[in-house]
């Protein structure tokens, strides 16, 4: 097995977008007539059917905008960017935008002070560093967050900070093309098929996908598959030096 062999297939681009909306604690609505922040947790959730509700303060622009609009629908755009938790050249991972219309769902929250608006997509782009492509509506409504989504900045600082040297083990699943003077190998992304690493030299970057035998079921199976991995890294390093 090495690290260019397809064992769990990565996330689709619906499965990656769904993610990105489950883990973000940030997003950006764009109006016709204003750009506004909602950042903290709680303030956006993602119904099963993929429709996103904002829970926004109820005397903001947003939705006085929302209720002033002609029979209460007013287009919009939802901003999503998925950034690195860990410190890596051009952090991005990817942005997801949806384009649609927004509607007061008349939900009342306990503390009176927020209203609820509903986001009802025409159109969902996923763009991963190549420019936007759109999604199918009813790919992204009925595909699932990874299992991860919501531990995997955790895990990644955790790997950066308290275990250093497992990267650089793992970096022997790479091609050695790949790696050979490379001035840092950082771990990038997690799901739970495999961990991704970046390989960065000083004008090039690569990212290297390393797949696990089985997925993780959720975080207490990802240190498990990590070892799998380690073992396949030392194993290369056996054959390497039985070759020299």
């Amino acid at each position: 097995m090495g690290a260019h062999d397809v064992l769990v297939a990565g996330p689709t681009s619906a499965q990656r977008a769904r993610s990105v909306l489950a883990a973000a604690d940030s997003l950006t609505v764009v109006t016709g007539s204003h750009d506004c922040d909602l950042v903290g947790g709680g303030l956006h959730t993602v119904a099963h059917d993929g429709r996103v509700l904002l829970r926004v303060p109820a005397e903001c622009r947003l939705a006085a905008e929302v209720a002033l609009a002609p029979r209460g629908s007013l287009s919009a755009l939802l901003k999503f960017t998925d950034i690195s938790p860990v410190a890596v050249r051009d952090r991005v991972r990817a942005r997801v935008t949806l384009a649609g219309w927004l509607t007061a769902t008349g939900r009342t929250f306990d503390d009176g002070a927020h209203a609820e608006l509903r986001l009802d997509a025409a159109h969902v782009d996923l763009d991963t560093g190549n420019g936007p492509a759109a999604l199918g509506l009813d790919a992204f409504a009925l595909a699932r967050p990874d299992d991860l989504a919501a531990y995997e900045a955790g895990m990644l600082t955790h790997l950066v900070d308290g275990h250093g040297g497992l990267v650089s083990s793992l970096a022997r699943l790479a091609d050695p093309r790949l790696t050979r003077n490379a001035e840092r190998v950082t771990p990038l992304s997690l799901d739970r098929g495999g961990l991704t690493l970046r390989i960065e030299h000083a004008a090039a970057r690569h990212d290297v996908r390393l797949p696990f035998t089985a997925p993780a079921r959720g975080p207490e199976e990802v240190g498990e598959r990590v070892q799998e991995l380690l073992a396949e890294a030392r194993g290369c390093r056996r054959r390497a030096s039985g070759r020299s």
